[in-house]
């Protein structure tokens, strides 16, 4: 007897588990390309992070509509050609709905050649405005980063309140810093600044002296810095070692804890634009990112044992985001697509979301506030 009931409930076991395995659905694969090493590691590492945290959440949650997510992430270590073999090996073996990433303007910008003619959703996490502009032929990008376009909006704005009327930018040789560049040269008559002197410098540079000597010998009121990684660093510890006291401006690019350590002693006064996240505690509490910044700073810091990251928040809107559109559209790229250009007031630790037909990325300037350094952490400011 206790045989037949060893055997019974063997059978029962094993008929119960081939049902749960019939109830299971196909996964929903994710792509996602990141800098996850190399020298923006400080920007792919988080991001890669932020990806994996969500699925896991929201698998633990038994998946969306029934299906696990499944993530297929690969590390192009800011290279191009990496980066594009990767997004090829996404669409023909690994056969991903979507591909989230990658991390900077230029490897994104090659990436998007392969998704725009494969027809499958793109989020990007960089900042270059051309990444989904215009957005008539960028159909199936999208992106979560604010734009360099937005940026400079900020800096000149606070710029004209404070009087800066002259500036010097000094911009970083990559596609990121090709933009800002574009933007900087751009924007600045409309808001009465002029740049009297543009330098350059490569984003492995090891001394910024030179670039900064001539910007000495102009009549700059300012030096605008564009740039990511450990060279934007390098240029705020230069200016202060040759003495220059005029105001150093970075860009977004360097909104990160991580910038803070670098520069050292040379961060103090450093104005930039930044996402509201750096910022987050000393929001108000009627502002809607402030809840969505906690929640997203908390879980990473639990998860990860590190500060929460502005840059992993760009992967953290992304999935989210796509989150949404695969609950409605189910794996259908197509459907997928048009339920991301059909987001609205989705509030994510970037800003709130407001695609359309005429904008893939969804955002305004309001989603930058000036922050300055102060005794190692962000200062919020007028």
């Amino acid at each position: 007897m206790k045989k037949i009931g060893l055997v019974l409930a063997l059978t029962l076991l094993a008929l119960s588990a081939a049902a749960n395995a019939a109830d299971l659905k196909e996964p929903y694969i994710i792509g996602g390309i990141f800098s996850i090493t190399g020298p923006a590691s400080y920007l792919g590492e988080p991001e890669r992070n932020c990806l994996e945290m969500v699925v896991e959440e929201i698998n633990a949650a038994g998946g969306l509509n029934g299906h696990p997510l499944q993530p297929v992430i690969y590390d192009d270590e800011g290279d191009v050609t990496k980066a594009r073999l990767h997004a090829e090996k996404l669409l023909q073996k690994d056969k991903a709905l979507a591909i989230v990433g990658p991390s900077l303007t230029h490897t994104s910008m090659t990436v998007l050649e392969i998704t725009q003619k494969a027809k499958l959703p793109l989020i990007s996490c960089a900042a270059g405005a051309a990444i989904t502009s215009p957005a008539k032929d960028r159909f199936w990008v999208f992106k979560t980063a604010q734009t360099d376009q937005m940026a400079v909006s900020r800096i000149y704005a606070y710029c004209k309140k404070h009087n800066l009327t002259k500036v010097a930018i000094l911009t970083v040789s990559t596609g990121f810093g090709m933009a800002g560049k574009d933007q900087l040269l751009g924007q600045a008559p409309q808001y009465g600044v002029e740049v009297v002197a543009q330098e350059v410098f490569g984003e492995k540079d090891t001394d910024m002296t030179p670039q900064l000597t001539k910007i000495r010998g102009s009549a700059a009121q300012a030096v605008i810095c564009w740039g990511t990684g450990p060279a934007p660093a390098l240029v705020a510890k230069n200016l202060k070692q040759l003495g220059l006291t005029i105001p150093l401006i970075q860009s977004h690019g360097v909104a990160s804890k991580k910038f803070i350590e670098l520069a050292g002693d040379a961060a103090e006064g450093i104005i930039l634009p930044a996402g509201k996240l750096v910022v987050y505690k000393q929001l108000p509490d009627t502002d809607p990112q402030k809840a969505v910044c906690q929640e997203y700073a908390e879980k990473y810091q639990a998860k990860f044992k590190a500060p929460e990251s502005s840059f992993g928040g760009y992967a953290y809107d992304a999935q989210r985001l796509l989150n949404a559109a695969l609950t409605k559209a189910g794996s259908d790229p197509a459907k997928i697509r048009d339920a991301l250009e059909g987001t609205r007031n989705f509030v994510g630790v970037s800003g709130i979301f407001n695609m359309s037909p005429e904008d893939h990325n969804g955002l305004n300037p309001e989603a930058f506030v000036m922050v300055k350094i102060h005794n190692g952490d962000f200062a919020l400011i007028d």
